[in-house]
């Protein structure tokens, strides 16, 4: 019994010695740095006076759209697009089946009376 407690002390103490061991003082790091101390102070005033510093791009709204595109030519093809016969119909659709397209195409007649009159303008 003796020599199980000596044992278990001897066992404490290696594991009390191997985890006492402290770090080493390196002393004061010196710091590294391509700027000034002045520059640096120079950009922290800059970035805390500048407006909006905290807003992140697109969350106040959307930003202002410029169109290239002639909003006339875009709304006939809208027009014609919208009332294509059979537009979400294609042969494969259903088995053993064509698509025969039976439907007036009150569109295209819009879209070429609106042609003919800005022209004629």
């Amino acid at each position: 019994m003796k020599t199980s407690y000596i044992l278990a002390a001897a066992a404490l103490s290696v594991l009390a010695a191997a985890g006492a061991q402290a770090e080493t003082y390196q002393g004061v790091q010196t710091s590294v740095s391509a700027k000034s101390r002045t520059e640096v102070n120079e950009e922290a005033v800059r970035s805390a006076s500048a407006p909006n510093q905290n807003v992140v791009r697109g969350s106040r709204g959307a930003e202002p759209f410029k169109s290239v595109a002639d909003p006339a030519a875009v709304r006939a093809q809208a027009i014609a697009t919208a009332n294509a016969p059979d537009q979400n119909v294609v042969g494969g659709s259903r088995v053993n089946s064509r698509v025969i397209s039976t439907m007036a195409r009150p569109a295209e007649v819009r879209v070429q009376a609106q042609e003919g009159a800005t022209t004629a303008k």
